[in-house]
């Protein structure tokens, strides 16, 4: 059985359009788990109406997204996860294609495909070709989207989705964690899922806290660093030229330019002054 774990928090929006892409899946030994953060109540009049097609809603008080996931999964009857954010989709044959992997490979602990980036109203913008990859790949670049399939023992190797990533990015240290344990990630090489672009998203919020996010990871996962030390210089040195690159283009922008024309008199009446 695949468990299919739904968080939502006051996307009334598109949690109907998640829901439905789960239900479409053409693998048929399923449960369909949607668990309410703490949602508004637009929200939770959707989920009572989408709730008799479901196996099961969980209410709880808003705790974010990884504790959300973690009591779902809890819960779960399956051997197998698949993490869908309320706002994507899955392609209907995604699990069919994705469950043989499980049972054929044991080596293989997450499984996901190449990504269809959407805009707010479902039209195609661009494409995510993610990688795979061991853990020593894994903790410079994120290799997988939030949305996968995976072993429940695999959850369980990694200690869960970590709570201490609560302000984003919780996905790629999940893949880490699990990666670190001796699975590896299988892609599909073929779009098999809809990840949608919103204006305010979350993991635009994360950047916000992007260097309290590196900082936890790399401390949990410092033996990786210290192992691949030549990759982790590379990793830092590239960091540092792309910062200055991105410096030069803005200070040689015609916009930058101008704003400095205009700005001299004014520092030459302050020095004055």
């Amino acid at each position: 059985m695949v468990s299919i774990i739904i968080p939502c928090y006051n996307d009334y929006t598109y949690i109907e359009s998640s829901v439905q892409s789960a239900l479409d899946q053409t693998y048929s030994n399923k449960e369909i788990i949607v668990i309410d953060d703490g949602s508004d109540a637009r929200t939770k009049e959707i989920l009572k109406r989408i709730a008799p097609k479901i196996d099961k809603l969980i209410t709880q008080e808003n705790q974010g997204v990884v504790a959300a996931r973690n009591n779902a999964i809890t819960t779960a009857k399956g051997d197998y996860i698949l993490t869908l954010d309320s706002d994507d989709l899955f392609e209907p044959q995604f699990l069919e294609k994705a469950i043989p992997i499980l049972e054929e490979q044991e080596n293989v602990g997450i499984v996901t495909s190449w990504v269809s980036i959407i805009n707010e109203g479902g039209e195609p913008t661009g494409m995510f070709k993610p990688s795979g990859a061991s853990a020593s790949v894994a903790i410079f670049r994120n290799n997988a989207p939030g949305s996968i399939l995976f072993r429940k023992i695999s959850w369980r190797d990694a200690g869960g989705y970590d709570p201490e990533m609560a302000n984003g990015n919780e996905d790629w240290e999940f893949n880490v964690s699990v990666c670190k344990n001796g699975w590896d990630i299988y892609v599909i090489p073929e779009v098999l899922f809809n990840y949608r672009q919103k204006k305010s998203s979350r993991n635009k919020s994360a950047l916000n806290y992007k260097k309290q996010i590196r900082q936890y990871a790399f401390n949990k996962h410092s033996d990786l660093l210290i192992q691949n030390f030549d990759k982790t210089i590379d990793f830092f040195l590239n960091e540092i030229e792309n910062k200055e690159k991105e410096s030069m283009k803005i200070k040689n922008s015609n916009s930058f330019k101008l704003g400095e024309l205009l700005l001299k008199p004014l520092r030459w009446l302050k020095s004055y002054f």
